[in-house]
C-alpha cells in the first residue's frame, strides 16, 4: 500500500517504520520544519523496546539512553525512601528487554535516521495535512500549501489536537483534570543534590513529582504535577516562570527543587482527560496514539501505547483482510489495552496525591513494606503492561 502519514512524531515515525517492515510505500508529513522535540524526557519500558527492536532502532537509542537501577518511590519533603524495585536485570530477565530513559529529541532522531536511511524521501518537513478525501478506491490528504496527496491509506498521527481526528468524528469536549504539569532538565554536573539514578516518583499532598537521568546520566528530568482550579494551556511547548514552579513544591526536597531552579527553561501545560472513541477509523483513515487515546502521564505510557499501536496497525494491513476489516481488527486488539492503561493512569493520579496524614499511612505503609518484603510481588503487578510484546502477535 501506499500510506500517507499525518505527524512525524514519536508514533507517526514509528508507524512508517513498521509499515516499511512490512513492505509498504510509507510518506510522512509533518507540519513543524524542524524535526526536533522541546527538551523532554521519555521512559520506554519493555513492551516499547520490543517493538524497537523489532524495527531495528534499539542499539541506536541505547547510544544516548540511561538505564535506571530501579523503580522508587519517596516522600516528596522528606526524600523518605517508601520503596525501592530493581529493575536494570529485572526489566531483561522478566519482560524481555530494557527499561530505559531517554530524551525524546534523541528518540525522534533515532527513528528518523532508521526511517531516511531506509526510504530518503519518506519524511516530508513543514507541510501539515488540514483535511482528507476518501472513496472506495483511495484517499487524497490535501497540505496547508493547498496541494493534494493520493495515496491507499492515511494515518492520522497528529497528537492531541489531530485534524483527521476532528474530521472524522467532529469537535471534541476534553475534560480539565484539575491538574497542572510541570517539566524541565538540568545538567547533573551543577546540581547540588542529584536525583537518583532511578525512576523515582516523589509524593505530596495534592501534588507529585518524577525525577530520572538522561543521557547516560549527564541530565536530569523533572516532571511535577499539581492539582489547581484554574486552566493553562494544553500545550507541551507553554512555559511557566520558575517563582510559580518554586511556590508549587516549595519546601520539598532538594533533589526536586534543584532542577527547578537550575532548568534553562519551565514549561506548564494543564491535563485534560477524554472519552474512549467511538471509532478509530473512517473508510481509510485511521488514528493511533494521542489522535485516538490520550493519556495522563502517570503511567509513562503514552509514547509506549503510540509505538506498540504503529507496530499491530502495520501487521493488520498486512494480514490479507480487506482494507476495512483489518482497521476494525487493529482496533479491536488496540481499543482494550488502551483503554487499561489509561484506566491506570487515571487511579495513579490519586495514589500519588494523597492529602491527609491517615489515608498516606493507610496507603504508603503497606506498600513500603511489600519493596521489602515482596519485590517480586510489585513486579508481578506489572507483567500485564511491560510484559507484553505486540511483536509476537
Amino acid at each position: 500500500m501506499r500510506v500517507l502519514i499525518a505527524g512525524g512524531g514519536i508514533g507517526g515515525l514509528t508507524a512508517a517504520l513498521a509499515l516499511d517492515h512490512f513492505g509498504h510505500d510509507v510518506f510522512v508529513f509533518e507540519q513543524s520544519g524542524v524535526l526536533d522535540e522541546v527538551g523532554a524526557g521519555i521512559q520506554l519500558s519493555p513492551n516499547g523496546m520490543q517493538v524497537l527492536s523489532q524495527l531495528g532502532v534499539s542499539a541506536r537509542i541505547l547510544k544516548d539512553a540511561f538505564r535506571p537501577k530501579a523503580l522508587e518511590m519517596r516522600m516528596g519533603r522528606s526524600g523518605k525512601l517508601l520503596f525501592d524495585i530493581p529493575l536494570r536485570k529485572a526489566a531483561i530477565n522478566r519482560w524481555g528487554a530494557d527499561y530505559l530513559h531517554v530524551h525524546r529529541a534523541d528518540l525522534i532522531q533515532a527513528l528518523y535516521e532508521a526511517l531516511v536511511a531506509r526510504r530518503p524521501d519518506a519524511v516530508s518537513l513543514g507541510r501539515k495535512v488540514i483535511s482528507y478525501q476518501k472513496d472506495d478506491s483511495g484517499i487524497q490528504a490535501t497540505l496547508d500549501s493547498g496541494e493534494t496527496i493520493e495515496g491507499d491509506l492515511l494515518v492520522g498521527a497528529d497528537g492531541i489536537h489531530s485534524v483527521v481526528r476532528a474530521q472524522m468524528l467532529g469537535a471534541e469536549a476534553p475534560r480539565y483534570t484539575g491538574m497542572t504539569a510541570w517539566r524541565g532538565i538540568a545538567p547533573v554536573s551543577a546540581l547540588s543534590h542529584a536525583p537518583p539514578p532511578t525512576a523515582t516518583v516523589w509524593t505530596g499532598s495534592r501534588r507529585h513529582a518524577v525525577t530520572y537521568l538522561l543521557r547516560g546520566g549527564s541530565l536530569a528530568n523533572f516532571v511535577g504535577v499539581v492539582e489547581r482550579k484554574e486552566k493553562h494551556l494544553e500545550s507541551w511547548t507553554a512555559e511557566g516562570s520558575r517563582e510559580d514552579a518554586l511556590a508549587d513544591f516549595k519546601g520539598w526536597h532538594a533533589s526536586v527543587t534543584g532542577i527547578i531552579e537550575l532548568a534553562p527553561v519551565l514549561h506548564r501545560w494543564a491535563l485534560f482527560d477524554r472519552d474512549e472513541l467511538p471509532r478509530w477509523s473512517d473508510g481509510r483513515a485511521v488514528l493511533l496514539g494521542d489522535a485516538c487515546h490520550p493519556m495522563l502521564p502517570f503511567l509513562a505510557q503514552g509514547a509506549v501505547m503510540a509505538i506498540e499501536d504503529g507496530y499491530v496497525l502495520a501487521r493488520e494491513i498486512t494480514s490479507g483482510a480487506a482494507l476495512p476489516d483489518a482497521l476494525k481488527t487493529y482496533e479491536a486488539v488496540r481499543k482494550p489495552r488502551t483503554s487499561k492503561v489509561q484506566a491506570g493512569a487515571r487511579e495513579n493520579s490519586k495514589l500519588f496525591h494523597r492529602s491527609n496524614p491517615i489515608t498516606q499511612l493507610s496507603t504508603y505503609g503497606p506498600m513500603w513494606m511489600a519493596g521489602r518484603m515482596m519485590k517480586g510481588f510489585i513486579h508481578s503487578r506489572n507483567d500485564w503492561l511491560y510484559g507484553h510484546d505486540v511483536t509476537l502477535g
